[in-house]
């Protein structure tokens, strides 16, 4: 749920009567501002702001050289735009299985699935969780491959202190409505490497290095004005959303904790989670348990949600990559569901989802 304020309303005035709707470049004054502060934000030297965030993911392989006949290892669990963006440049995408504790990409499965076409890791942090990106950046090191870290879901996370992008070659974050904080639509990309971030600002606006002169092969992927104007109000506010964001993940993790039937998320030793998504998975049970689960309690008014039911190895335009045994991938997409924590939750809401999901649990006595 965007939270969305007066703020935010003025900002987007404010463009309007300006008339300066973007930049040429895709650098106009608020896009500028935004990158600068969001660069400040992620403890990155460059931000470059884009229209989406399968933009910035498109983009950022694109710069880092990925190509017809690559292949880039990622996540089957996890929205379909990490696995589009590796399509689009012409490469395959790999996919290795997840870590059934953390549900983000398994570095023993990167390392079996390395091959002489490999050129790229794009780990996903999951739900807001960071994935272990030190056991990645080993293996990227070792192979000599670029890391691209898709942190969509992952403002106000970091992992051994770090935010998001600091062992990776380029970060890729998303803005959209529901995200930790929005612009409507919108993304960035973060990295310390000049080339990457020179090669970016070109290739978001045509390849343009000078106007009408394209230097090298682009896209339209420049981020309005008015997104950008939100974005800033956004950004100033985003400590305040992912505290209560965190809040309301605790609250729920102590009343559900005497829930034998879930497994309860879990934060390893060094992570700080951005609880994008707060997410369970019954213990027992099938697709259809879960499913009758999630019925019952939208059914009482709790927004609880299936995100990402059918791994992307398994649909149909993605079966032409391969077949792949991913045995935790392909369970806890049958078994897992999202419960709200977003800052709109209140203790009252907390209260009321805990003893939903307790009922339901007892109601479906099979799990």
């Amino acid at each position: 749920m965007p939270q969305i304020g007066r703020e935010e309303i003025q900002a987007a005035s404010k463009v309007l009567k300006s008339r300066v709707l973007t930049g040429r470049f895709g650098s106009g004054p608020n896009a500028a501002q935004f990158e600068k502060n969001f660069a400040t934000f992620a403890r990155a030297k460059h931000a470059v702001a884009v229209n989406t965030g399968t933009a910035a993911l498109h983009l950022a392989l694109s710069v880092a050289g990925i190509k017809t006949d690559d292949e880039v290892i990622l996540p089957s669990f996890t929205f379909i735009a990490t696995a589009e963006a590796v399509a689009l440049t012409g490469a395959a995408p790999v996919f290795a299985d997840i870590d059934p504790k953390t549900y983000n990409l398994d570095p023993s499965g990167v390392e079996a699935a390395v091959t002489y076409r490999t050129k790229a890791v794009l780990p996903v942090d999951l739900y807001g969780l960071p994935a272990e990106m030190d056991k990645i950046r080993a293996i990227a090191e070792k192979h000599n491959l670029k890391i691209i870290e898709d942190a969509a879901q992952a403002h106000g996370a970091s992992y051994k202190g770090k935010p998001p992008g600091f062992f990776a070659d380029m970060a890729c974050w998303s803005f959209y409505a529901s995200k930790n904080m929005t612009t409507g639509e919108g993304g960035m990309i973060t990295t310390n490497n000049d080339e990457y971030a020179r090669l970016a600002r070109a290739g978001r606006s045509h390849g343009e290095m000078q106007e009408y002169v394209s230097s090298t092969l682009g896209q339209n992927y420049r981020m309005p004005e008015i997104e950008a104007a939100i974005g800033l109000i956004q950004l100033k506010r985003l400590p305040s959303f992912i505290q209560a964001r965190r809040r309301n993940a605790e609250s729920l993790t102590k009343k559900l904790s005497n829930a034998k039937e879930l497994v309860l998320p879990t934060v390893p030793k060094g992570c700080r989670h951005s609880w994008y998504l707060y997410t369970v998975r019954i213990r027992e049970g099938d697709i259809k348990t879960r499913d009758s689960i999630v019925k019952d309690l939208n059914r009482h008014g709790v927004g609880a949600t299936v995100y990402y039911h059918t791994p992307i190895h398994l649909m149909p335009y993605y079966r032409r990559f391969g077949e792949h045994h991913l045995p935790n991938t392909e369970k806890i997409a049958d078994l897992a569901f999202s419960l709200p924590v977003h800052p709109g939750v209140t203790e009252k809401d907390v209260e009321y989802i805990a003893k939903s999901v307790k009922q339901a649990l007892k109601k479906h006595a099979s799990v």
